[in-house]
């Protein structure tokens, strides 16, 4: 793979003239022999190229002159970046400008055109013409008349005759030379059809006269210019569609910005908001730049860079992205990214900078276009000779070889993969997959190894909580109540998920004092004026604390990759919290589709190997490597590729970097660190699993669409040429007119475009399965509950977790799923009622989700659904919760109750 040297210039430029594959190849074999350019692509697609090269030995106007020596204009883009919202608007108002003037060429190439192709073929099927053209005796009137209409149509399209035989000069014929040589020597042929009738009038040979009467063959160069024309607009406007995607992406771009300077709200373009500018954005605006909120709260719209549909809430310290949307509260937030430097800007330049770079499956066409257009020119001129050496007259050679010129179309080989590549690039965006070169597309679709990372690509790359067990006679909120106590100092790993899980509750953190940390073993802190311990087991055991049947189920959960944390209130054990960095919801079905895709799936990670195997379980990964260095997941990258794989790497951290450079494709986790994206070849906005399933399918669709453009452009070119070069006429009568040559080559050109546009309709195939249906845990999911009397004083009743035959004296055991949905079982009984509340005022998501956490603290609640579409919500109870607690919750949330329905 090409590596940019750190003293190279990139040079971005504009090339005019270019038409086909060839004139590509001919401008990107000019530059390339230029002294110090190091790399050079050229795009037909946009009319642009870019140049590597060393500034100390060449220059961007060298390279300039090059392809000016080439017979074409370029001109050096200096924009400070190809995603500049400014420079695109004036490409794309240069791109309609360019297409109202052909469709200019094209109304008056048609108004011409059509009385000529009448006069000249009307009286072929009876129709009638003016008598002042009729009969032989008019015959230099009929002829020069075509003459006359057929000058316009010329005058109009004048730029193929330009181009074309300027690229002659240059030894570096293109398709427009293909049009100039057939168009011009039909008319010559007319020019010189009329002066032989003039000769025959002037000295009575009306053998002559008759003979040049019906071969003037004014009308084939009109219709070959006219038809031509008409499909080069088709083309034009087809291809203009090919950046719809990253229109679509500009015009989420803000043009101004509300920014506060001096106490001053003052707005203005955002061209002109700097970093460390205070921002202020109301509800329903968009987002101008990358930045921090320093005040307010929020939910913002991230679907168009994210995907994700629900709005998320933002508070102050939250990252804010430019072109999002502010859905609810008014908040002011610090610029922090402006310009060039934006998200949505880089995701621009990444989105256009892979369609316009060359895949390998491109470098065929490109050979064979280099030489393509020289050949066709060959082909004609034999053709011609041959026709003639056979004795046909010089009216049948003269035919077949303009037939020749024109029905050979380099176009459809030049545009078979650019178009691909663009509209898939642009498709992919669409999904939050951002392919950072052509090549990267091509490469996805030969994945036969996925290498996954675990922490952030497998899981949430964060600890939460995933079982509370409790001691006898104490219950899970004051479990988790005295956990958040003792943990809120401390700055353990797992803190923090304790922490979460208590917030999700609706508990208060209360203070505790004489807080202690004991290094390897734990804290210790007075809660309430008892001395209280939160640690491992060897913590509880060395101060005297007996853990009992709390042991064994701490160990069940080690065995299950999750961390128990022990709590003792005194000398009296509590119970237990287990956390652990729970898999995402999709990942187990990412690797579902992988397998069915025929893609071997393994995990690479640093954590131990029991975590290790109880991931795999969970995400159903056929092997599991543990307690791997970065370095070491860099040589097993190695290793897969030596045994003949081709691998790609999937991961989010630094250390997945050189695992990342190594792979055939790497994959970056959008959520990842800058590093990792940079060593990527493909990013994922979303950070989430099955995106990387849509970028192989996409890639895979892609590649088919490309080989099937190019299967029917040379099908297309192989018969086409053969049948104008007159092969079939000996042999079935088959005699091609240069009219009908003219209007399958520019269909054919249309065809590949359109096929191309098809991968707009791409989907992914996999149904993702509903949002929050929880992934499995290895916890046994909920344990059953077994009430059975126990030694306790005044005949206290216990409770028995039961798991794998054993059993563990516990009051309750809650296992929670991977979307923290809490599931409980008591005394062998899961309370299931379920309640129906009417709710008039929901009008958004974010309503729907501020409905959802409210109805979700209340205390007995165990599950929440709400129904946008029908007003309602459906609450899980697993306790007695009344309709007047219900009904308070949802006026309190800012919304009417309209009644309760008892479902169940």
């Amino acid at each position: 793979m090409y590596q940019k040297r750190d003293d190279s210039m990139h040079q971005k430029f504009q090339v005019t003239g270019m038409t086909c594959a060839a004139c590509a190849a001919r401008v990107e074999k000019a530059v390339s022999q230029v002294a110090g350019v190091e790399k050079v692509q050229v795009n037909l697609l946009s009319n642009s190229m870019t140049a590597d090269f060393d500034p100390s030995q060449t220059s961007a106007e060298a390279i300039t002159a090059a392809v000016a020596a080439a017979g074409y204009g370029a001109e050096a883009d200096n924009e400070k970046s190809s995603a500049s919202v400014k420079s695109k608007k004036t490409a794309a108002e240069l791109a309609a400008d360019e297409l109202r003037e052909m469709k200019t060429r094209l109304i008056i190439s048609f108004l011409f055109f059509i009385p000529l192709f009448y006069i000249s073929m009307g009286h072929m099927v009876g129709l009638p013409i003016p008598g002042i053209l009729a009969g032989m005796e008019n015959a230099v009137l009929y002829g020069f008349t075509q003459f006359l209409l057929c000058l316009p149509v010329i005058y109009v399209n004048r730029k193929y005759f330009q181009r074309g035989f300027k690229a002659l000069w240059h030894r570096s014929p293109n398709m427009d030379s293909l049009i100039a040589i057939g168009s011009l020597a039909a008319v010559s042929y007319g020019v010189f059809a009329i002066y032989r009738m003039a000769y025959g009038m002037g000295h009575g040979d009306w053998a002559v006269v008759e003979k040049y009467h019906m071969d003037l063959y004014f009308e084939s160069s009109s219709t070959i210019l006219t038809l031509i024309t008409l499909g080069k607009f088709l083309e034009t406007r087809s291809k203009g569609r090919t950046g719809e995607a990253i229109a679509r992406l500009m015009d989420l771009a803000p043009k101004t910005a509300a920014v506060i300077r001096d106490g001053v709200e003052t707005v203005v373009p955002v061209e002109q908001v700097r970093p460390g500018d205070t921002l202020a954005v109301r509800p329903g605006q968009s987002i101008p730049v990358d930045g921090e909120i320093l005040s307010g709260t929020t939910a913002v719209d991230e679907s168009a860079i994210t995907g994700e549909s629900i709005p998320v809430e933002k508070a102050e310290g939250d990252k804010v992205i430019a072109a999002t949307i502010n859905k609810s509260g008014y908040f002011t937030f610090r610029a922090e990214k402006v310009g060039d430097d934006t998200t949505l800007s880089q995701i621009i330049r990444l989105v256009e900078e892979a369609g316009n770079s060359k895949a390998p499956i491109a470098k065929l066409a490109d050979k064979i276009s280099g030489v393509f257009v020289p050949t066709v020119i060959g082909i004609a001129v034999l053709a011609f000779v041959v026709w003639m050496l056979l004795g046909q007259t010089f009216e049948f050679a003269l035919s077949i070889g303009i037939a020749v010129l024109v029905i050979s179309c380099p176009c459809a080989l030049g545009l078979a993969t650019p178009v691909a590549i663009m509209v898939g690039t642009g498709k992919g965006a669409e999904y939050g997959v951002l392919f950072k070169s052509a090549e990267a597309l091509e490469h996805a679709h030969t994945i036969q190894t996925v290498v996954l990372d675990k922490t952030g690509t497998i899981t949430q790359g964060r600890p939460r909580v995933t079982d509370i067990v409790t001691a006898p006679g104490v219950e899970a909120d004051s479990l988790l109540a005295l956990a958040a106590a003792l943990e809120h100092p401390s700055e353990h790993p797992l803190a923090e998920a304790v922490l979460e899980k208590a917030r999700e509750r609706g508990l208060s953190v209360e203070p505790v004092e004489d807080f202690r940390a004991v290094s390897g073993r734990g804290i210790s802190a007075s809660f309430h004026g008892t001395v209280c311990l939160a640690g491992n087991a060897a913590m509880m055991e060395e101060n005297g604390v007996e853990l009992g049947g709390l042991r064994e189920a701490g160990d069940r959960l080690a065995q299950d990759g999750k961390t128990p944390l022990y709590f003792a209130i005194g000398k009296k054990a509590a119970g237990l919290i287990g956390a652990a960095d729970v898999v995402k919801p999709t990942s187990r079905q990412a690797v579902q589709e992988f397998t069915k895709m025929g893609i071997e799936v393994v995990m690479l990670t640093g954590d131990n190997q029991r975590t290790a195997e109880a991931i795999r379980r969970q995400v159903g990964v056929s092997r599991a490597i543990s307690d791997v260095l970065p370095q070491d997941k860099e040589r097993e990258i190695r290793r897969l590729q030596e045994q003949g794989r081709r691998v790609a790497m999937i991961g989010d951290g630094i250390n997945d970097a050189p695992a990342l450079a190594r792979s055939d494709v790497g994959i970056a986790i959008g959520a990842g660190t800058d590093v990792a994206m940079e060593s990527a070849d493909v990013v994922l906005m979303k950070s989430d699993l099955l995106d990387a399933v849509t970028a192989i399918q996409l890639s895979r669709s892609v590649i088919r669409n490309i080989r099937m453009n190019l299967f029917w452009a040379f099908f297309y070119n192989s018969v086409g040429i053969p049948l104008a070069a007159g092969v079939f006429y000996g042999i079935l009568g088959w005699k091609l007119n240069p009219m009908f040559a003219a209007a399958a080559m520019s269909l054919s050109s249309v065809c590949v475009v359109t096929n191309a546009l098809r991968i707009k309709l791409f989907r992914p195939n996999f149904t993702v399965e509903a949002a929050g249906d929880p992934v499995p845990t290895e916890s046994h999911a909920v344990l059953p509950v077994s009430g059975q009397a126990g030694a306790g004083s005044k005949g206290e009743e216990h409770n028995r977790v039961e798991a794998a035959g054993d059993t563990v004296p516990a009051e309750n055991h809650i296992s929670l799923s991977a979307s923290g949905t809490a599931e409980t079982e008591t005394k062998g009984e899961k309370y299931t009622m379920k309640k129906e509340i009417k709710i008039e005022g929901m009008m958004c998501q974010h309503c729907q989700m501020a409905m959802e956490k409210a109805l979700s603290k209340v205390p007995g609640v165990s599950e929440v659904k709400v129904d946008l579409e029908n007003k309602t919500a459906v609450v899980s109870l697993s306790g007695d919760v009344s309709d007047e607690t219900l009904n308070g919750t949802v006026t309190e949330a800012g919304y009417e109750p309209k009644g309760i329905a008892v479902l169940g």
